[in-house]
């Protein structure tokens, strides 16, 4: 399964500029440990987790 991917910036004013156009790309399996985010380290998430 492929998926389309469009990167863009917008600025304080809400306009847009494209930074790579439109492209097709194959997303991983299973993401490298170095792609995922490490937990959430906030007070609130620490008490929900426990």
């Amino acid at each position: 399964m492929a998926m389309t991917m469009k990167v863009y910036k917008v600025n304080r004013d809400g306009l847009t500029r494209i930074v790579r156009e439109e492209a097709e790309v194959v997303p991983l399996e299973q993401p490298e440990a170095s792609h995922q985010f490490p937990a959430c380290e906030c007070p609130e998430c620490r008490t929900t987790a426990r």
